[in-house]
């Protein structure tokens, strides 16, 4: 039997037939309120979600504080610190401006989602305002808002995000990369060495 597939919006409208809560229209803001920006500021990760050629691609940023930085009331900048040279999320900024970011709060049932338009910057006084034990961004995005808005707490209730922890049996990242190299690298010997190699770049 073929799978009954939605391919217009009219078919899908048809199904979610309800219109919108108010609040979940009203909540929308096209730049930082008083609120909105004390909660961003409250955020030391976000997941950056940006398109490109070769399709989409969600990263996560984190920080020990404020994971961006807020240039005025319609303008947030990212730092791009040390990572693993993919740079998939620059190169799709680059190419396709459209970013949204998901900041998240430990133990906050809620979320705050940004979406905007993002360019990449190697400027050497915005990257000079992240400096931090002589060490600087290579480059920042900067996001221009065009929504901001607060998240329902259903998915992270649902899932119980914040309560305990993960399976004892979670592969590692050395599992994966075993997997994926057919033993090439070693496993173990990569997540022994990680934690202090990490330790040492950071930023």
């Amino acid at each position: 039997m073929a799978e009954p597939w939605i391919d217009d919006v009219e078919a899908l409208d048809a199904i979610y037939d309800t219109a919108p809560a108010q609040a979940s229209l009203r909540k929308v803001a096209r730049r930082l309120t008083p609120t909105y920006r004390k909660w961003i500021m409250a955020s030391r990760f976000c997941i950056v979600s940006t398109v490109g050629p070769e399709g989409a691609d969600g990263s996560p940023r984190g920080d020990d504080g404020p994971v961006v930085s807020e240039l005025n009331a319609g303008t947030l900048a990212l730092p791009d610190w040390h990572g693993n040279n993919r740079v998939d999320t620059l190169r799709n900024v680059v190419r396709d401006g459209r970013i949204a970011l998901l900041f998240m709060v430990p133990g906050c049932d809620n979320m705050v989602r940004v979406n905007g338009r993002g360019r990449v910057s190697a400027g050497a006084d915005l990257r000079a305002r992240f400096q931090r034990d002589g060490k600087q961004p290579r480059t920042v995005i900067v996001i221009a808002i065009e929504e901001v808005y607060f998240q329902c707490a259903r998915a992270i209730r649902r899932s119980g995000l914040w309560n305990g922890q993960g399976p004892d049996d979670l592969p590692t990242a050395g599992d994966i990369l075993a997997e994926m190299t057919q033993g090439d690298i070693d496993g173990a010997a990569y997540d022994a060495e990680w934690p202090k190699r990490a330790d040492k770049t950071l930023w």
